[in-house]
């Protein structure tokens, strides 16, 4: 494996960037946060990379305590952050918001999947008030499965289909981005790019309450 550089510097900000500051390292630690993925479903989510820069990204971070390999039964192999890797949850959500506050390259490459839903919804919805809330919800985007489950309190996304949905919310990732970003007007995406099918009555309206405080967080 290629020995990473380090800047040496005594500043604890150089040495977080000694972890986590390479090319790969941060966009691997986003998708992690949306929950365990085998090593082909990391590599078909980071479009463009390589295998072998993928196993030395991967290596580092073991290394370093951020993830561990974890069995998953049926000799599948999977990676997981650790307590000290989910730390990084504040600074993935902070390039986020960051981030989206410039126009994407043209032409701009699609997400291989889309991990960065569930890690970006998960964050901002622990960011808002959720106390009164209780839902379990399946989101639908482009195709692919967000389990989003909120508890009085408790948040958690992750990147998979739900068990027992209270409702079925299905969207499509450009447009769910627009909205996101301040590009759609909320009442148009409802409207225009989106279908709820609610199981449980109800809890359509939980959904919608955490959904606004979600978008007015992001588009603050």
């Amino acid at each position: 494996m290629t020995k990473a550089r380090s800047y040496k510097l005594l500043c604890p900000i150089a040495r977080a960037l000694d972890r986590i500051g390479d090319r790969w390292t941060l966009l691997i630690l986003r998708d992690l946060h949306a929950g365990p993925a085998r090593f082909s479903e990391l590599q078909r989510g980071l479009t463009g990379i390589a295998a072998n820069l993928l196993t030395e990204r991967l290596a580092k971070l073991a290394d370093d305590g951020l993830i561990e390999k974890q069995d998953a039964g049926h000799g599948t192999t999977v990676y997981e952050l650790t307590d000290l890797g989910r730390q990084t949850g504040n600074v993935i959500f902070e390039l986020a918001m960051f981030g989206g506050q410039f126009k994407p390259e043209v032409p701009t490459i699609r997400p291989g999947n889309l991990r960065t839903v569930a890690t970006t919804l998960g964050a901002a919805a622990k960011r808002v008030p959720t106390d009164d809330l209780s839902f379990r919800a399946e989101l639908r985007v482009d195709g692919e499965a967000i389990d989003l489950q909120v508890e009085n309190g408790t948040i958690n996304a992750r990147y998979s289909a739900s068990a027992n949905p209270d409702l079925i919310f299905t969207t499509g990732y450009e447009a769910l981005l627009a909205m996101s970003e301040g590009e759609m007007e909320p009442n148009v995406f409802l409207r225009d790019h989106a279908d709820l099918d609610v199981k449980t009555p109800g809890k359509e309206a939980e959904f919608l309450m955490l959904m606004t405080r979600v978008t007015d967080l992001l588009t603050g």
